[in-house]
């Protein structure tokens, strides 16, 4: 059966494993070894060549997914991203970046690129026309997130693709919080897609891994670079992260499908005074969202009325767990300003609109009730 033509769960369950030919066993055979043999070889292993066993059939799960010709799998989401800007920007470059993005990475922008003499720009917005004002003579290279961390902005993928193409510059997008199952960008023509594969590939919250997905062409760019910097992952956690990326799709759905619901019943709560989703009517980018999503996400974000204390009410959660990262099967909540932009500086956060009552919701798999539940007795043991 032709690739192409398989559905997502087929994908998740069946493409990139590797088979087990001695046994027959029905899961892939994990291969610890860091030493393989070199003569007579076709090709010659080596872990941080990122090209052991199953890391190289890992990968080809991942470009099925992204719809790309290749994949690589990285020690983190940093390792992923930070290789690819590397790949792709040298002494003098300069780089377009969306303002409204994960604190980690705009802090690897601010902190490493001086360094390497590597120019860049944060746009005022994330429009188009914002993108195409920051443009320079030696801009290289574009950088999106959509939907953003945390504010779930939406950008619209197509136009940037298309800007990049008419001036030659190379266009990228970290679609962590969309995964695959709800957003393709390669095809509305965005070249490079990485993932923080300790999201939803991993899915359960114990792994931490990154991923890029591009043509052949560019991951051979990102993979002379990468075999240098050395951020390969180990094989236990990828041969874990295989088996993770077979429930992909069933749990995205369902956490996609519990996220509308929460969504809409918080935006009518009268302790919650704005939220942040896309699949909401009264999102800006509602619509644009919907021509270039599948489906709306899991994340969100909420902030609750002035007179509660945000933190506190985090304290009082029974079954949402306060947690650092996002993405599990477990509903969790946390503040961005402490957390995941806490790198910022406030007036840095105050600026795109990260306020200290911003609370970042990742839904789980759990029943709705359960969930609407435990925020109704967090916001009453605050009166």
């Amino acid at each position: 059966m032709s690739k192409k033509k398989q559905g997502l769960n087929t994908i998740c369950a069946h493409v990139g494993e590797v088979k087990d030919e001695q046994f027959k066993g029905a899961v892939s055979p994990m291969y610890l070894s860091s030493s393989y043999e070199f003569l007579d070889v076709e090709v010659k292993r080596y872990p941080r060549y990122f090209n052991t066993p199953n890391q190289e059939f890992l990968a080809k799960k991942i470009a099925a997914l992204e719809h790309t010709e290749a994949a690589m799998i990285f020690g983190s989401g940093m390792a992923a991203i930070s290789t690819m800007f590397l790949a792709f920007l040298k002494q003098g470059d300069h780089i377009v970046v969306q303002n409204t993005l994960y604190g980690g990475t705009v802090n690897f922008i601010k902190e490493e690129f001086p360094k390497y003499g590597i120019e860049y720009t944060f746009t005022n917005g994330y429009k188009v026309e914002d993108f195409e004002a920051a443009l320079q003579e030696n801009t290289k290279l574009i950088h999106i997130e959509t939907p953003s961390n945390p504010l779930l902005t939406v950008t619209d993928i197509k136009a940037i693709a298309k800007l990049g193409k008419s001036k030659g510059i190379f266009t990228s997008i970290d679609n962590t919080f969309a995964s695959p199952v709800n957003q393709k960008p390669m095809d509305l023509g965005i070249d490079m897609v990485m993932h923080s594969a300790t999201k939803y590939f991993g899915g359960h919250s114990d792994i931490c891994a990154g991923a890029v997905a591009s043509s052949e062409e560019h991951m051979l760019r990102i993979w002379n670079v990468g075999k240098n910097l050395g951020g390969s992952l180990s094989d236990m956690t990828v041969w874990m992260l295989e088996r993770s990326m077979k429930t992909l799709g069933l749990r995205v759905k369902a956490q996609t499908k519990n996220a509308m619901k929460m969504a809409k019943w918080l935006d009518k709560h009268p302790k919650v005074s704005k939220v942040y989703y896309p699949g909401l009517k009264s999102h800006p980018e509602y619509q644009l969202a919907k021509s270039q999503m599948s489906g709306f996400g899991a994340m969100m974000s909420f902030e609750l009325s002035s007179d509660l204390d945000a933190l506190q009410f985090q304290k009082e959660l029974k079954l949402i767990k306060s947690s650092m990262s996002l993405a599990g099967v477990e509903s969790t909540m946390l503040s961005p300003y402490l957390t995941s932009h806490a790198l910022l500086t406030q007036e840095e956060r105050d600026s795109v609109g990260i306020s200290n009552q911003l609370i970042r919701f990742s839904v789980g798999i759990e029943e709705t009730k359960d969930l609407k539940r435990d925020i109704k007795q967090a916001i009453a043991a605050l009166k």
